[in-house]
């Protein structure tokens, strides 16, 4: 396996990642930011408030986003499985 290799398959694997937290990721931020200029307006400085619906939206969009993660990540296992003998030869 040559370096040049090695490093697309780093790359698409950090690809991968990348795209997978982003997925689960932003849509808690967006909560997070809603609710932070919610409570600069009110002036409200509970903790709770925060944090409540950034982790009930942060696990929603994990249960519905669980068959895309596993099947993205399925394939591309699958495909780094099917790419061994071209990786190696």
């Amino acid at each position: 396996m040559t370096p040049e290799v090695a490093i697309e398959v780093f790359r698409s694997a950090l690809y991968l990642i990348i795209l997978l937290v982003a997925a689960i990721v932003v849509p808690g931020l967006l909560v997070g930011l809603v609710v932070a200029i919610f409570q600069a307006a009110t002036s409200i400085n509970e903790q709770t408030l925060s944090f409540l619906p950034r982790l009930l939206v942060t696990l929603t969009a994990m249960m519905f986003l669980a068959n895309w993660i596993f099947s993205t990540l399925i394939g591309f296992t699958t495909e780094l499985y099917l790419s061994i003998p071209e990786l190696i030869g």
